[in-house]
């Protein structure tokens, strides 16, 4: 009988511990995940068309205030940022990069911006066989505000440390070139009414 009452005890303990409710611990706070640039720049891909833009700026570049303009901090080198859109423009079916850099860049002078002459030399290489247009700074900055009251603007920014760095992309239609659109436009042309 004693050992049944052990026995009996014991079980009844380890129930009761069972169904003894253990001190409520608030749920650990997960951080909310960092948005990936990359695949902000997937989502906005298939979305953008002609006359969209993508900004890789550096890190002194202004957050604008105009409804479309959204913008990431990628927290990426800039050179690296450039490469993956452009690749992911040179893989869609739709757009190609109409691409402008600052007029002042060139100018800028090694003992000011300490990498300057090292980056000129590495932006060149990897944007060789595109075209790239020369425009001052400010008059790159108009156009883009100009295009924001209609359009939508992605600007990445990175962390690039130069001045007159960034990338301007201004999308255009890949399969159908400004060639095909002034022949369409010439077939357009009103025929002038005989006298």
């Amino acid at each position: 009988m004693r050992k049944f009452l052990v026995v009996l005890a014991l079980v009844s303990g380890a129930l009761l511990s069972c169904f003894a409710q253990a001190p409520a611990s608030a749920p650990a706070a997960t951080p909310a995940p960092v948005p990936d640039w990359r695949a902000k720049v997937a989502e906005y891909m298939p979305l953008l068309g002609h006359r969209n833009w993508i900004l890789i700026v550096d890190s002194a570049y202004p957050l604008q205030s105009a409804p479309g303009i959204e913008t990431v901090d990628t927290n990426s080198g800039q050179l690296e940022v450039v490469r993956h859109v452009l690749f992911d423009i040179d893989r869609s079916i739709h757009v190609r990069p109409v691409i402008s850099m600052d007029s002042e860049l060139p100018f800028v002078p090694e003992d000011d911006a300490p990498g300057v002459s090292k980056y000129r030399t590495e932006i060149n290489d990897l944007l060789r066989g595109y075209p790239v247009d020369s425009m001052l700074h400010e008059r790159i900055i108009a156009k883009i505000e100009e295009a924001s009251k209609h359009f939508n603007i992605l600007v990445l920014k990175t962390n690039m440390a130069i001045p007159y760095t960034s990338v301007f992309i201004r999308l255009d239609c890949k399969y159908w070139s400004a060639d095909a659109e002034s022949r369409m436009r010439a077939k357009m042309a009103p025929v002038p009414a005989a006298h």
